[in-house]
């Protein structure tokens, strides 16, 4: 292989540099996570996030009580009505967080050089010599010579919000530490982290198992991300749990990759999970900085061939008080683009951020502009060669909708599919044109009282690069004929065609299962 292969395969003409970026009915392939909180919780707000791109809406349930995030998610289904635009619902953990707990809320500041005391006796108050935290095992867990972050937005760059501490001695279950920078710390809660420290705390904290039990089960949440995973079996805990739970049993769970620990499990993780949130805060932490990103393009791949969706944080901080991110941000959004990540998540940029909006619109564009010069035909043969030979019958039919689609130079690929199993695998072999996927819902029943399915599935999709979920009307679904598949067409092409993706005399390629056959169909569109 030459050196040069490695480049973008054409030359970028000054021209495409030069001329405007061109808006359509889809901002970006790349999907947009945004965190609902303080300043994005009013359906104006939500309203406007969905219509500049965001396709999840993510609870983090660290900050704020269940009926604070109920008034938000009423207001987000009330957003999703008026716009018509689907989303998600992720439900976040706190999972093993070390905190330190300031109930006065009065700002506290620390002097580079000094001396602060971490101490697990809560009943003290936090102040410039002592800072109580929620867990006693720290003394146990960390030595003279440890390093531990501290700050309400871990080390964003912003230095004088976060501060940086060397453990100096431990005495009982009290550790001193010298503050190796001058900060001062606002809010009632700050988070902790002991750089490459094993915390001896289970995954699914009983508080999490509440929320998801209570909050999870009744709003039937899309996914749940499982913070901190560190081993494969964190993952099955939790997939446990949840499939106890009935209503939960078809949520996905996102493993949250924070920590060295879950970095040396990776492998055994991605393959019981459904997705990946590479924690770029609390990694950028735990490794030293310079490794940071062969991380993320090693665990990007590996998503990628393993056909799930991976997802990346802590991209625009900078957006959280200004209207432009750092061109530094803006470069390493499109960088995750052309690594292959699926989704790009937002946390304090719409959670708390003065332009949540603004936001969720600039990162779509620079998505849309990495998008346009991704390498598809590398990336396609990569996966090919990735999956191997034999190939199973789906991989065959998916690969081969997506070689057509690129041939043909078609406008769309279109994917009737009840599971959304089939349009994920098309999605996997990332097709440079948008992949509509139409969700027939299947008829079930519990003895007691028949249900369709099919909205989990939609939705599942919405988190996945370049796959956009309709969901047909179950009156179809009752009788799968060829002319029940035709006006199921028809209302997906005239979706397409609404939304701008589908222009005639385009073709389209239609991948559908009729009887026991798949079958792959090139349309033309006449006028």
């Amino acid at each position: 292989m030459h050196a040069n292969h490695l480049l973008l395969e054409e030359p970028i003409r000054m021209a495409t540099i030069l001329e405007p970026s061109k808006a359509s009915f889809f901002p970006a392939m790349t999907k947009i996570v945004g965190t609902l909180g303080s300043r994005s919780r009013s359906v104006d707000v939500i309203s406007g996030c969905l219509t500049a791109g965001m396709s999840v809406a993510r609870f983090d349930f660290s900050l704020g009580d269940p009926e604070y995030h109920q008034k938000t998610l009423e207001n987000l289904r009330a957003a999703v009505k008026a716009t018509k635009k689907l989303c998600a619902v992720m439900l976040d953990t706190i999972g093993p967080e070390l905190q330190v707990v300031n109930k006065t809320e009065k700002s506290i500041s620390l002097q580079e050089d000094g001396i602060v005391v971490l101490t697990p006796d809560q009943g003290q108050e936090a102040s410039s010599d002592v800072l109580p935290i929620n867990f006693s095992g720290l003394s146990k867990a960390v030595k003279k010579g440890d390093t531990i972050f501290m700050g309400q937005y871990l080390f964003t760059g912003s230095e004088t919000t976060s501060v940086w501490l060397e453990v100096d001695d431990v005495r009982g279950q009290d550790v001193v530490c010298v503050i190796k920078n001058t900060a001062t710390l606002s809010g009632s809660l700050f988070t902790l982290h002991a750089s490459q420290v094993r915390i001896d705390l289970p995954t699914l904290s009983d508080k999490d198992k509440e929320v998801i039990s209570t909050w999870g089960v009744k709003n039937k949440i899309d996914f749940f991300s499982l913070s901190y995973t560190r081993h494969a079996e964190d993952v099955r805990e939790a997939r446990e749990f949840l499939s106890k739970l009935g209503d939960l049993s078809q949520t996905q769970i996102f493993a949250k990759i924070e920590n060295v620990e879950g970095l040396n499990h990776f492998d055994e993780i991605l393959q019981e999970a459904d997705g990946i949130i590479l924690s770029r805060g609390n990694l950028g932490i735990d490794l030293p900085p310079e490794k940071v990103f062969l991380f993320q393009k090693a665990a990007v791949y590996k998503c990628n061939m393993a056909g799930k969706p991976a997802v990346v944080t802590r991209v625009v901080d900078s957006m959280t008080g200004n209207l432009r991110p750092t061109r530094a941000e803006a470069t390493d959004v499109a960088n995750a683009v052309l690594d292959g990540t699926d989704a790009i998540l937002l946390g304090a940029e719409t959670l708390r951020g003065l332009y949540p909006i603004e936001t969720i619109s600039i990162v779509g564009k620079i998505c849309a502009e990495a998008e346009k010069v991704f390498n598809q035909d590398l990336y396609f043969k990569k996966t090919v060669k990735y999956v191997g030979e034999p190939m199973t019958h789906l991989e065959s039919i998916a690969s081969t909708a997506v070689r057509a689609a690129i041939k043909v130079k078609a406008s769309a690929i279109i994917c009737f599919t009840s599971s959304g199993r089939a349009a994920r695998l098309i999605a996997k072999y990332r097709p440079t044109m948008p992949v509509l996927s139409v969700v027939i819902p299947r008829l079930k029943t519990n003895q007691l009282r028949w249900s369709f399915s099919g909205a989990f599935e939609a939705r599942q999709s919405l988190i996945v690069r370049g796959l956009f979920p309709m969901l047909a009307d179950p009156r179809h679904a009752a009788e799968s004929t060829n002319a029940t598949n035709e006006s199921v067409l028809k209302v997906a092409l005239d979706h397409g065609k609404a939304s701008g993706v589908i222009k005639s005399h385009d073709r389209i390629v239609i991948c559908q299962k009729v009887g026991d056959a798949s079958v792959i169909k090139i349309i033309e569109l006449e006028d």
